[in-house]
């Protein structure tokens, strides 16, 4: 059992999914000291007011990061910073002035969480992407990952990552999201694995063998531990789909050059990073949750929810249905647009499809429910409850003073934003596993 409190940055915050998953795996543990949730493109702050009602013991700052300055991120003693960022592109150039010496474009938030972490320093982060990152952009697959990776590893940490879909361990939506663990070069564990895998001796970096990590990605690493993998390679015929390079120290280098694999799960490690594709075990596989399990009962569903407009529900099928489209380009070029079908309603014996923001709106991704002889929407509940969130965790924000309901229409669009909490939960686990090991460690130093 973990003695101390860790302090906690979330960043990009939502509606507070990192802080649910965390908590839930040790409120005594993890601690979230500040927030930072600012939505560029709205007027009304609503993440935000619902995160200030649901977490009123946080200092909640409701302003764009990049308006966070320096000293503020420096005064904040925060062990771990967390967060969901955008995807966007991560090129950078030369800059003279910019203290890393590279320059990302405008607006793209990662910079600033690699300002947050070159001013706080703290010891671990948990960061949360779409999967489509490790292949972006389409040019030059893997780079911008890299860039990142890149990154990190100029100011001292490692990374470890894994692309999750929740479904396949345990999760009640079909969510596939890339999650990094980061952790400082000087941290215990970070020591405890340079000689536990022949990484370092007497401060220099070893020679490692393209196949140093192996053990670790599939057995002893945090991913490996809380969401097991199939203890074998996967092939493009005779080739394993396994890969190993060393970064560019020069991270523009990194973003012009580029040319490796990334795969869904690898680790990097003072600048070297090993990378396989890997699938769930089958143990996690027969962790099945599906959209009935966590469907509200008849009786407890508003009849506002149900389709009672036949265009309306005509509209739904057209949607799902396969169609074939001549459409003209800006170009004046002719072609067809194809889209293949889709089952008519969503299957209540399966996890749910990926939720987007513009759930419950008439479109192909809304998820349509047949009930009996009716048809319906997921209820605001029922959309939490695929992430994992407690049941009505959205209903209620601060809005100037007062405790006001928020639209349905708001609380689809958090949960399309939203991570499954129960992913956060489960890597808090296995990093308190972690952080009691370090304090078994520090007590016999002080023994000896």
């Amino acid at each position: 059992m973990c003695q101390r409190q860790l302090n906690i940055l979330e960043l990009f915050a939502g509606v507070g999914g990192f802080r649910v998953g965390l908590e839930n795996s040790n409120p005594d543990l993890y601690k979230t000291k500040w927030a930072n949730q600012w939505e560029p493109s709205k007027k009304s702050q609503d993440a935000f007011e619902v995160y200030n009602y649901k977490f009123p013991d946080s200092e909640n700052i409701n302003i764009s990061i990049e308006d966070i300055t320096n000293e503020k991120f420096a005064s904040m003693d925060a062990d771990i910073i967390v967060g969901g960022f955008p995807c966007q592109d991560y090129s950078v150039a030369r800059s003279k002035k910019h203290e890393l010496g590279i320059e990302g474009k405008k607006g793209v938030l990662f910079w600033q969480i690699i300002r947050a972490t070159n001013c706080i320093k703290p010891k671990y982060l948990i960061l949360e992407n779409v999967d489509r990152l490790l292949k972006s952009p389409s040019k030059q697959r893997g780079r911008d990952f890299a860039i990142m990776l890149s990154a990190f590893n100029n100011l001292g940490y490692s990374v470890e990552w894994r692309v999750i879909n929740a479904a396949e361990h345990g999760g009640a939506q079909r969510r596939r999201r890339v999650f990094f663990f980061v952790y400082r070069n000087d941290t215990p564990f970070a020591k405890e694995m340079d000689e536990k895998y022949g990484v370092m001796k007497n401060d220099v970096i070893l020679d490692w063998d393209d196949h140093a990590f192996d053990e670790y990605i599939f057995k002893d690493g945090l991913f490996a531990r809380q969401f097991p993998i199939k203890q074998e390679l996967k092939y493009d015929g005779k080739k394993a789909r396994h890969y190993s390079d060393r970064l560019s120290d020069d991270t523009v280098e990194v973003s012009d050059r580029f040319t490796g694999k990334v795969w869904n799960t690898g680790i990097m490690r003072y600048g070297r990073y090993f990378t396989i594709d890997t699938q769930a075990s089958d143990s996690e596989l027969a962790k099945v949750r599906t959209l009935g399990s966590i469907s509200q009962l008849v009786e407890e569903v508003d009849e506002s929810f149900y389709i009672t407009d036949e265009s309306k529900l005509k509209k739904f099928q057209y949607l799902r249905g396969p169609k074939k489209i001549q459409r003209t380009s800006a170009e004046g070029h002719q072609y067809t647009f194809s889209e293949g079908g889709m089952a008519p309603f969503d299957d209540l014996n399966l996890p749910g499809r990926t939720m987007l923001t513009s759930e419950g709106s008439v479109n192909r991704s809304t998820h349509l429910l047949k009930i009996g002889e009716r048809y319906r929407l997921i209820t605001p509940i029922e959309a939490e409850r695929l992430n994992d969130f407690p049941s009505d965790w959205t209903r209620y924000k601060l809005h100037s003073g007062q405790i006001v309901e928020v639209s349905d229409r708001m609380r689809y669009f958090f949960m399309g934003n939203a991570l499954v909490t129960s992913i956060i939960k489960r890597i808090g686990d296995e990093l308190q596993s972690i952080i009691a090991m370090e304090e078994e460690e520090e007590k016999e130093k002080v023994l000896i």
